[in-house]
């Protein structure tokens, strides 16, 4: 028999700025929960706690939704009663209400608090508490919003806090560490391959000592709230409290959850610090940075706005390009900033930061408006350090890749986007497995034994069946292809979020099939010392007291991996970068939290500043020059320059310059170029800031010489006509 459930949902004005996304309704009447029917896949979330469409003038439109459902069977369970303290430090009961008990949504609610940490590990393992645990994997420590599991379920990284099957009465509790006005509770269900669990309703209660608690109530009915949570695992769900309440503590009692599961949850706490007029709490000072820089979430027109003000800030130093246009026609902008903008200088290197590859990964978006800002500022002020950058290299900036997955992100808010939401562009391609796969080619070349003789060891062209009309290339793609190749880029990293972690070439695994596997390069040494760099200046990848963010410790490792020993990417940019153009690029995890709330940006600024500096100056490492023509003194387009023991080249810009990343030590280098002879020079690399100068004077050769003569229409002398006439006659 089927059944029929109406169910009205009236949705409350947006949440404001302190969460960037709408608020929801609170109910208080115990959801049904999913029935998981065997071999299928949970569908999308059709929690009422969906959110209000946002009109043009910034408010919200109220809606009322009516969702009709198969009647399922609801996992209910008793609680015991709880005590209340008054103002007169005496008890009452609270009211526990029936399944049929109806909570009307509050008539005010204040805007939101931002997020009390959870995601962003700012609140620690030990202030998290849990009725009991299934697994030290799956304790209260793995309860935190958006963590992820490792591969096996049941090993120390689980993807929740889950309560034991017999707990009849399952909390999960947070220590705020002193007083905190509480607002709102997001939550998650159980992030795993194997396994689907969730909570689909939850009470929430507040308490001082721990001990003595208190619930959150509806104003109307005075009964406790019940609060809809997921109707899935992974789509995050907001509930504002019917009214904030200042605590310490904050408890989450799981009412009902999926039938035939078990209480799981992930979760974030909405908070706001609140003075202790009797100083008995200390607190951690605020995060914050003294750079006057602008220190928000910029959708698409409010980035370009920005990249405006700093081109109109600083017009002898910048400018703002576009290198294409997304799948949706937003304009992919960059900012280059130099000296000289607008030219390559002979002798200058190139680099680059790209950022938003992953629409949903906003820190790197933020964190490159920001190092334009700054950058500007402290030229004006005459930083000596910020100086030399500008004038000794050419920067570019791309903040954003996916444009049109970051607006899909953004829309959600920062700690509503969920994992994945906004992750892949408009086309639903991910865009780091978008690129040539150019690493397979190489080791059949060179299993053949066909490398460097027949096939080269750099620049291999792309693929015929990539540059086809109907080939699955994103047009984000095919921009950055060509920016690729239109500019000498010699240095570059690509910024991610959800780990905190440095990892390099080659990203994709060269045994077939492999999950994982360590896959150096030639220049493995270059790698890890890039590598190195960033995560040694990265203030959190420092912190040795931090967590991991999900399943692995990188720190046992110096905060770098070999990319394909983590987990193998097929067509990602810096695999490309290094074998279709001279650029060593790596990828920077930047942060746990993918998209970070506002007010930990200032923070993650700080975090990052010195890093973001100090990568850039890696350019000079290593040796740099210029191969030039014998007789005309001219640089030498496309001349080849080869290191002995490192197996991949790098060739010269179009005014013959070069740069050359290596670590310290004695090398041998030879430059050749067709119809040259070939030159070989020793050059040390110290640990002296460089480059080292290495340049190459070439010879062409006889053949050459010739060919240039036929060329301008010279008439060829008779003994050397002769001659030729004999050498052909030989051939013949």
């Amino acid at each position: 028999m089927w059944g029929l459930l109406l169910a009205l949902a009236a949705f409350a004005p947006a949440v404001g700025p302190a969460l960037g996304a709408p608020r929801n309704s609170v109910l208080d009447v115990a959801q049904p929960a999913t029935t998981k029917v065997p071999g299928s896949i949970p569908a999308p979330n059709s929690s009422l706690a969906q959110l209000p469409a946002e009109t043009a003038n910034g408010t919200s439109e109220r809606h009322v939704r009516i969702r009709i459902i198969k009647k399922k069977k609801v996992i209910m369970k008793k609680r015991k009663k709880l005590t209340r303290p008054t103002p007169l430090v005496t008890a009452r009961p609270l009211v526990t209400p029936t399944p049929a008990g109806t909570l009307n949504p509050a008539e005010k609610q204040e805007t939101g608090c931002p997020p009390l940490g959870l995601e962003s590990l700012r609140v620690s393992d030990s202030r998290l508490e849990a009725s009991s645990s299934q697994s030290f994997g799956l304790g209260p420590h793995r309860g935190r919003l958006n963590i992820q599991s490792g591969l096996e379920d049941g090993d120390l990284y689980d993807g929740a806090w889950c309560a034991e099957e017999q707990d009849t009465d399952p909390w999960f509790q947070v220590d705020a560490g002193h007083p905190t006005r509480f607002s709102g509770v997001i939550t998650q269900g159980r992030n795993s391959v194997w396994r689907y669990d969730w909570v689909t309703s939850y009470k929430v209660q507040f308490s001082n000592d721990s001990r003595t608690w208190w619930g959150s109530r509806n104003h109307s009915s005075g009964m406790d709230a019940v609060f809809p949570a997921n109707s899935d695992p992974e789509t995050p769900v907001l509930n504002l409290l019917p009214e904030p309440q200042v605590a310490r503590f904050i408890r989450l009692l799981p009412q009902t959850w999926l039938q035939g599961g078990t209480p799981c949850l992930r979760a974030e706490i909405l908070a706001c610090p609140v003075s202790d007029p009797n100083d008995l709490f200390l607190e951690a000072p605020a995060p914050g940075s003294s750079d006057p820089l602008d220190f928000r979430h910029h959708n698409y027109k409010a980035m370009r706005k920005l990249m405006k003000q700093v081109h109109e800030q600083c017009p002898n130093i910048t400018r703002v390009y576009s290198i294409g246009k997304s799948y949706q026609g937003l304009k992919l902008y960059v900012m280059e900033m130099s000296d000289q903008p607008g030219e390559h200088e002979l002798g200058e290197p190139e680099v680059r930061y790209v950022a938003g590859m992953h629409g949903n990964e906003a820190l790197g978006r933020e964190l490159l408006l920001l190092l334009m800002q700054f950058l500007c500022h402290e030229f004006l002020r005459g930083n000596p350090r910020v100086t030399r950058l500008l004038t000794e290299m050419r920067i570019h900036l791309l903040p954003s890749m996916n444009p049109d997955g970051y607006e899909i992100a953004y829309h959600r808010g920062s700690e509503l986007v969920g994992w994945a939401e906004g992750r892949w562009n408009n086309q639903s391609i991910d865009l780091n497995h978008n690129f040539a796969d150019l690493n397979t080619p190489l080791w059949e070349a060179q299993d053949d034994g066909k490398v460097p003789h027949i096939v080269p060891n750099h620049h291999l062209p792309l693929p015929t069946y990539y540059t086809l009309p109907n080939a699955t290339v994103a047009p984000e793609t095919r921009a950055v292809i060509k920016w690729m190749k239109r500019i000498p880029f010699v240095l570059s990293a690509n910024l991610h979020g959800g780990e905190l972690v440095v990892s390099y070439p080659f990203d994709m695994t060269r045994t077939p099939w492999a999950a994982r596997e360590l896959t150096p390069t030639p220049d493995d040494a270059v790698f890890r010392w890039l590598s190195t760099v960033y995560a040694g200046s990265n203030l959190a990848m420092q912190d040795t007291s931090r967590r991991p963010c999900h399943s692995q410790d990188f720190s046992v490792h110096g905060n770098i991996i070999n990319g394909a020993d983590w987990h193998t990417v097929p067509g990602s940019m810096n695999d490309f970068s290094y074998l279709h153009t001279n650029c060593f690029e790596v990828t920077v995890e930047l942060s746990c939290d993918k998209f970070p709330h506002e007010n930990e940006l200032p923070q993650e600024w700080e975090n990052n500043k010195d890093a973001l500096l100090t990568y850039l100056e890696q350019v000079r490492m290593g040796i740099a020059g210029v191969v030039r023509d014998k007789d005309t003194e001219l640089g030498i387009a496309d001349a080849v320059i080869a290191v002995d023991g490192i197996n991949h080249d790098v060739t010269t810009a179009w005014g013959g310059d070069y740069w050359r990343l290596l670590t310290p030590g004695d090398y041998m280098v030879t430059a050749s170029a067709e119809g040259y002879h070939s030159v070989t020079r020793n050059c040390r690399v110290t640990f002296e800031e460089g480059p080292f100068p290495c340049n190459f004077v070439l010879t062409k050769t006889p053949k050459q010489r010739l060919r240039e003569l036929l060329a301008a229409g010279a008439k060829v002398p008779p003994d050397l006509r002769r001659r030729l006439e004999r050498l052909r006659g030989l051939k013949d």
